[in-house]
């Protein structure tokens, strides 16, 4: 379920939605990110909380720093993720979350 990544400490080139999507009474606030191509992602924290987040497109969450334990749809294990890791999630079905700390993540759709 998870993959190590990668990632680049910073997005370049991008438009930054300065309107917060606040979500779970504030235990989870992101902020939409636009490329030059159209394609969106966004860069959020999720607080110490159990969640459950639906999806309509696919994405690949990835965790900048922190820890979670995160459950998909069809799973009945969970699995520790923690920075440098992602997973993904079809669409159109939804994963549970648990923080284990504060977690910093960026979502990739589609």
């Amino acid at each position: 379920m998870s993959t190590s990544i990668n990632a680049s400490a910073q997005l370049d080139n991008v438009s930054v939605v300065k309107k917060a999507n606040i979500y779970f009474d504030g235990k989870c606030i992101s902020h939409n990110v636009i490329f030059p191509d159209g394609t969106k992602k966004s860069v959020g924290v999720i607080f110490a909380s159990n969640l459950r987040f639906n999806t309509g497109a696919p994405e690949i969450m990835e965790i900048v720093s922190g820890l979670c334990k995160v459950r998909l749809a069809d799973a009945s294990e969970w699995q520790s993720i923690g920075a440098g890791q992602q997973f993904s999630v079809p669409g159109n079905s939804y994963f549970d979350i648990e923080t284990v700390e504060t977690v910093n993540y960026v979502c990739h759709f589609g």
